[in-house]
């Protein structure tokens, strides 16, 4: 099912020619199939962690005076990067506990905004869709191919 949906995620990314399949969506999709009743696994919670990942790593980015200069896997980690890394997943971290919503693979997705791997707003919204897109098509198999229900 991990190949299915991620094939599919990967195939609107292919017409696009925008990053519909990046590194989050992998345990994401590990969690929705291996381990469906955890709370991490809830298309809300997948939903919302990916959500306050992304919004946090770009403003994390942004604030920071990171536009502009390479990604830090590319360019190398300076202290501002690391001041962006850092700081977006501990900012994640609160808030989805805030919320209630725990959803561990967003720590990766809001390092992958701040660190500048991806955060053009194109890109934003094309990770957006994926996340959707990924919550969706996991929800379904497991609701109607594989008969587990999950909680929302």
């Amino acid at each position: 099912m991990s190949l299915v949906v991620l094939a599919l995620a990967g195939a609107v990314g292919l017409a696009t020619r925008q990053p519909w399949l990046f590194p989050s969506l992998g345990p994401t999709v590990m969690l929705f199939f291996e381990s469906p009743e955890s709370p991490s696994s809830r298309p809300r919670n997948a939903l919302v962690g990916h959500a306050v990942g992304l919004v946090v790593g770009a403003v994390c980015f942004y604030v920071l005076g990171l536009n502009g200069q390479p990604p830090a896997p590319s360019g190398g980690l300076t202290p501002t990067s690391l001041a962006a890394g850092a700081l977006s997943v501990a900012i994640t971290t609160a808030i989805l506990t805030l919320l209630k919503t725990p959803h561990p693979p967003a720590g990766a997705t809001t390092l992958i905004v701040s660190l500048g791997i991806l955060t053009q707003p194109s890109q934003l919204l094309a990770m957006a869709g994926a996340i959707v897109l990924v919550t969706v098509a996991g929800w379904g198999l497991n609701r109607v191919l594989l008969g587990r229900r999950t909680d929302g």
